[in-house]
């Protein structure tokens, strides 16, 4: 996983109604509901079937830090698949998207205007249209190269040229070294 691509997933985990489960065993349990048998759960976390039917019976009740750290991963992309859907639509259609980052900005422009790359951090809103690009990106895969340029397109018009009223001969904005990054409704 990527850096943005797991903070447009945190930003839509914030919108569950409902925590996942707690317990390995819960949490096991409900990966088996949700694939209709133990085998494809065991093929997805790296375990034996036999150790997922162990974990679904509670006979097993501490997994090792890196299966917990799988199993919980598994159980959030899957979980409230109604409400993460929901998150998304309003994003990409009405709310839109807050970024708040760290990272060095800067932009090209028409030869003797242009501003250096520094380290800024922004809190801004960008519009429902990048929202819908971004997650549209991340549900094909996108690369974290991807989803960065995406959002820089974004500060683009938001920030460096406010919504078409300065800046507009501007080029290109350059998004790098992001120390931070986080996502919010």
């Amino acid at each position: 996983m990527s850096m943005f691509s797991d903070g447009l997933d945190k930003a839509v985990e914030r919108a569950f109604t409902r925590s996942i489960p707690k317990s390995a065993g819960a949490q096991m349990r409900y990966l088996v509901k949700q694939h209709k048998g133990t085998r494809a759960v065991a093929q997805m976390l790296r375990i034996s079937q036999r150790t997922v039917e162990r974990y679904v019976k509670d006979q097993i009740k501490k997994p090792r830090k890196d299966l917990a750290t799988r199993l919980q991963s598994e159980v959030k992309k899957r979980w409230q698949p109604q409400v993460r859907a929901k998150a998304k639509q309003t994003a990409a259609t009405s709310t839109g998207l807050v970024i708040d980052t760290r990272a060095r900005m800067g932009y090209t422009a028409p030869i003797g205007s242009t501003d250096q790359d520094r380290i800024r951090h922004l809190t801004i809103a960008l519009p429902p249209i990048y929202a819908a690009r971004l997650f549209a990106a991340q549900e094909q895969g996108a690369s974290d190269d991807t989803l960065q340029q995406i959002a820089a397109e974004g500060l683009k018009e938001v920030y460096f040229q406010d919504g078409g009223r300065r800046a507009g001969s501007l080029e290109e904005v350059r998004f790098t070294d992001v120390e931070h990054i986080e996502f919010d409704f």
